[in-house]
């Protein structure tokens, strides 16, 4: 059962309840190396349903991970705008979209992205201390999220003390630990061994099955794509062609 009973809010503005939770209209992202211009992303448009499973499929340098960057915020658009919730997200300062993405979103990386220095605790309440919850109030909530993924005896180990499965089970504890509406993860098991794989992936369906979450997902893995709802074919940084995923596939 899940342990949190509530998402946290967002003070600086409402979020809409009603149509798609994304939308990407016209996205453009050119990358400019001053003696070459690369379009990244070309007139992407799309929409993502609440509580759906999306995987992102394309060659190498087809622009899934910028796709992903720039839904989420994390890069900035040349051109176009993404609503999440029905908010315009490229339009609010850069504190204000920070804050937003601590409250509402969550990240899961191929390289794991933890801090070494840190235990596994500590990195998973990241999110919520920089969102302003209390010392307090962030380490339960980050051990209720270790709880979760199966790790509430290796909450004091650092990153090195832990395998790899073990390391990215943690990052999506970090990822679920504010209970987002949203999880974004690129190659999520692009670093583990099939069967390690396959948990992690389990993981995530049970939580998007769960608590109606939206992921996101960047994947090479054609077993993973298939697991989702829908997959989004990229070439040369356009979505080419949408598949849905037969149910009896998944």
């Amino acid at each position: 059962m899940w342990p949190f009973s509530r998402r946290p809010e967002v003070s600086d503005g409402p979020v809409s309840t009603a149509g798609p939770i994304i939308v990407a209209e016209g996205v453009a992202k050119t990358y400019d190396t001053g003696a070459l211009r690369v379009p990244a992303l070309v007139d992407v448009r799309l929409s993502i349903a609440r509580g759906e499973m999306v995987a992102v499929m394309g060659p190498s340098g087809s622009g899934k991970t910028t796709l992903l960057n720039c839904l989420s915020g994390l890069d900035d658009v040349d051109g176009g705008r993404v609503l999440i919730e029905g908010r315009e997200l490229h339009a609010m300062a850069d504190d204000a979209r920070t804050r937003y993405r601590a409250l509402r979103m969550g990240f899961i990386f191929q390289s794991y992205n933890l801090l070494p220095v840190l235990s596994a605790a500590e990195n998973v309440e990241l999110p919520l201390l920089v969102a302003g919850v209390e010392p307090e109030a962030a380490r339960a909530r980050a051990l209720e999220a270790l709880a979760v993924v199966g790790l509430s005896d290796r909450a004091d180990h650092k990153p090195a003390e832990l395998s790899g499965g073990q390391q990215q089970r943690v990052t999506i504890a970090r990822s679920l630990v504010n209970d987002p509406a949203i999880v974004w993860a690129d190659e999520p098991t692009g670093n583990l061994d099939t069967r390690t794989g396959l948990e992690i992936l389990s993981i995530m369906k049970r939580l998007n099955a769960e608590r109606g979450q939206t992921y996101v997902i960047v994947t090479h893995d054609e077993s993973i794509a298939r697991a989702c709802d829908r997959i989004l074919r990229m070439e040369n940084g356009r979505v080419v062609r949408e598949e849905p995923v037969a149910r009896e596939g998944r």
